[in-house]
């Protein structure tokens, strides 16, 4: 009989042949084969998403960050070197000032007097100077032929030299009190920018004693900072490389700063001196910079933050900073492989540089890393990938880091 009819056993019960048997399996391999790949593409689409990349890898100078503080190159405080009562200010609280412009003026009159009283003097000792000399001539050419004794040619030189005396201690009292006189006139010593008067007019002006205002310089200012024993070490080393000592500015090193609510806008100047000592209490070496301020933007007293290369060129391995995770005190970075398998890779991290983050050590730029969803990373399991290409510099470099 064909396959499709019954065929009785032994015994006597129906049965179906076997192609019937085979036919029936094939539909039900093929239901069977078709829930494993469903179930397979469900596992699939339920993977967690995550975008990788691969590092930036170009020839980079790190840079390292140091917070400090803006001072005048020039700064003096402005006292009276005589006493009297302030008579006269002659210049607007706050303004620019050229050296030998005239701040303040004392009570001129008792030093006026004392000064023409000092002038009469140096005119009486003036005169007996000249009658001195005429005796002393005279004594001179009697005692040729003997019309005078030599005691009276003697008591002539010595009237002589006392009044030579007299007239140097005239003219000396003539130059001081010329001095007081000039000094109740109280001019700038340098250009700059003048602070507000501190003492008012009628008042008692001490010498020396008595702060009347202040002047700093504006263009060139000076950057303070302080850098650790460490980094001491590198700086001097990449100094010496360059030609140059880190206390004679590391050869004019090109430095940068920025300052407070002036995010984009970047100040360059150059390293021109550092300490000769590391300081015992801190372990830190005072360095300093100076910038160009023309247009007098920059404030003594002013903090600011400063890039500083802390290395020769080198080829950098650069990844986003979203990129980098943490571990206790360590620093981590996901890697993914082709089949999509997450593993941990520890690494050192440098600054940031062009809005990357430089990474010492732990990667070669060869890996493929998470930059987007480590929140679904986890080390050993497989997550889907989207891949994506970093640019050479993210727009928000200018930003503060």
């Amino acid at each position: 009989m064909d396959n499709g009819r019954l065929h009785r056993d032994v015994g006597g019960q129906p049965r179906r042949s076997a192609g019937w048997l085979a036919r029936a399996a094939v539909p039900a391999a093929f239901l069977l084969g078709m829930a494993f790949s469903g179930t397979a593409f469900a596992q699939d689409q339920q993977l967690p998403v995550v975008t990788a990349a691969k590092p930036v890898v170009r020839e980079i100078v790190e840079d390292d960050e140091f917070v400090g503080r803006f001072e005048a190159v020039d700064q003096v405080a402005i006292r009276s070197r005589v006493s009297g009562y302030l008579d006269k200010v002659s210049f607007q609280d706050g303004a620019l000032v050229n050296k030998g412009d005239l701040l303040f003026t004392i009570d001129q009159r008792p030093y006026q007097a004392a000064y023409d009283a000092a002038k009469s003097q140096v005119d009486v000792a003036k005169s007996l100077l000249e009658f001195s000399k005429m005796q002393l001539d005279r004594a001179d050419e009697l005692a040729k032929t003997g019309n005078i004794s030599a005691a009276t040619v003697d008591d002539r030189r010595r009237e002589y030299l006392s009044a030579q005396a007299q007239m140097q201690g005239a003219t000396a009292a003539l130059t001081s009190a010329s001095l007081n006189l000039e000094f109740t006139e109280i001019k700038a010593p340098l250009s700059g920018r003048i602070d507000r008067r501190l003492v008012s007019v009628g008042n008692l002006v001490q010498p020396d004693s008595t702060l009347l205002t202040t002047i700093v310089t504006r263009d060139p200012i000076d950057f303070y900072f302080d850098v650790d024993e460490r980094l001491y070490f590198s700086y001097a080393r990449d100094a010496k490389e360059r030609g140059g000592s880190m206390q004679e500015g590391a050869g004019g090193l090109e430095v940068v700063v920025r300052v407070a609510d002036r995010a984009e806008a970047v100040f360059k100047g150059k390293l021109d001196f550092a300490e000769n000592r590391i300081d015992n209490a801190t372990g830190t070496m005072r360095v300093r910079a100076t910038f160009p301020n023309a247009d007098g933007v920059l404030q003594p007293g002013m903090f600011g933050r400063i890039n500083v290369p802390g290395s020769l060129p080198h080829s950098g391995v650069l990844v986003p900073d979203e990129a980098i995770g943490a571990d206790q005190d360590r620093r981590i970075v996901f890697l993914v492989d082709e089949a999509g398998m997450v593993s941990a890779k520890p690494v050192r991290t440098g600054p940031l540089l062009d809005g990357y983050r430089v990474i010492r050590s732990g990667l070669t730029g060869d890996e493929t890393i998470i930059v987007n969803g480590l929140m679904h990373a986890r080390p050993g399991t497989k997550v889907k990938v989207e891949m994506v290409t970093l640019p050479p510099k993210v727009e928000t470099a200018g930003l503060p880091q």
